[in-house]
């Protein structure tokens, strides 16, 4: 369910490893199914500076308004527009056409706290959820 090849953080992020320190970032299938039909979904401007496990933005559905902390610390290069117009999206595909922003990283290393697919499964599995 959650692809092998991305980074995933324990607040339901994941993160796509792009070339030239550039990470594509998103919510997980989790994330998107806990919370029911997006509505909104509100990210930092193009040109901001997100920081590690602190606050990015918020999404909002039919149930809750939850914010969305940042798996990583950088420059947000580009948001997906499409997202303010049909927020639905981070439903239908939340690792394909869902995505949220791209980050340039300040911070490499910090890729490594993130968990591998394998281990953001057994965190699901485990009460820690």
């Amino acid at each position: 369910m959650n692809p092998a090849d991305l980074k995933y953080s324990k607040e339901h992020e994941w993160v796509r490893i792009e070339p030239e320190s550039i990470v594509t970032v998103g919510i997980t299938h989790f994330a998107q199914d806990s919370l029911g039909d997006v509505v909104f979904v509100e990210l930092p401007e193009v040109g901001s500076e997100v920081k590690q496990n602190e606050k990015m933005g918020e999404i909002e559905s039919v149930k809750a308004v939850s914010d969305l902390f940042s798996p990583v610390s950088g420059k947000v290069i580009e948001l997906n527009e499409a997202l303010v117009d049909t927020p639905e999206m981070v439903n239908d595909g939340p690792f394909e056409q869902g995505w949220m922003l791209k980050v340039v990283l300040s911070d490499l290393t910090q890729l490594g706290a993130l968990l591998s697919a394998a281990n953001y499964e057994s965190f699901l599995e485990s009460d820690a959820v």
